[in-house]
């Protein structure tokens, strides 16, 4: 019998740490196919490429392939599946991305959109996301949650068209995390988000701070990070409003 097939992509590209790790903590469920952008995709979220793709093999061993794609993070997750992979997956991972992507930030990620398009080809799909920008962030501390949360969707599997965001807390030591919620998106913006430029220059720059329109509200992924909760948010492919269809 099989072992269970799982994809893994990034938006931080293939060599990250974070992938690396990921890659470490769920090898012993599966066999793995990593396809990964050749440089950093943040904030691609679900972006495609109209033009051509390269896809360049960079080591095979014990069960794993790993391929560098010369596109997004969805191109990978097309590319995989259509190249790549000798069957349908029965999982699909991003991450784990270097940065939260909590509340808003969800919609501007790559690492959720690898999710995304794994729901959209109806293959169980997670996001994982530290809430750590540091190329060298530890993710040990987050390992037992990362690995009981695939087994439990690799068990159970997911509702047809819904996926999982994840987002876990910057700690020290596994013990600091308080354990897991089921969260909703926390509502917020960013704001101030346009640097002008400097006199003589034409280089405008996008920065800003997010600011969260609920900071008290306990059923927030937000809250959720803030108090050292691992926040887990089941997120749907169909955005339709529903509860607004009878007034429309």
């Amino acid at each position: 019998m099989n072992r269970p097939l799982i994809l893994i992509s990034n938006d931080d590209g293939y060599d990250a740490k974070g992938i690396v790790e990921l890659v470490r903590m769920v090898r012993s469920f599966g066999d793995i196919i990593v396809c990964a952008p050749e440089e950093c995709q943040s904030g691609k979220s679900r972006a495609f490429s109209m033009g051509p793709l390269t896809l360049r093999d960079v080591r095979e061993r014990d069960g794993e392939r790993w391929t560098a794609c010369s596109g997004t993070p969805v191109d990978c997750i097309k590319m995989a599946c259509n190249v790549l992979c000798p069957r349908t997956p029965d999982l699909i991972l991003g991450g784990i991305n270097h940065g939260d992507n909590a509340s808003v930030n969800a919609h501007y990620s790559g690492t959720v959109g690898i999710a995304f398009e794994g729901a959209m080809k109806g293959v169980p799909s997670i996001a994982f996301s530290l809430c750590d920008y540091d190329a060298d962030a530890d993710f040990r501390p987050m390992e037992g949650y990362v690995r009981k949360i695939c087994d439990g969707v690799l068990s159970h599997g997911l509702p047809p068209m819904t996926f999982l965001n994840v987002n876990v807390p910057k700690v020290s030591i596994a013990s600091e995390l308080r354990g897991m919620l089921q969260c909703r998106m926390a509502r917020g913006e960013w704001k101030k988000e346009v640097i002008l430029p400097a006199e003589g220059s034409r280089e405008y720059h996008l920065k800003g701070y997010f600011e969260n329109h609920e900071p008290e509200d306990a059923s927030t992924d937000a809250w959720a990070v803030s108090n050292g909760y691992v926040a887990v948010t089941p997120s749907t492919v169909d955005v339709t409003s529903y509860c607004d269809l009878d007034w429309l």
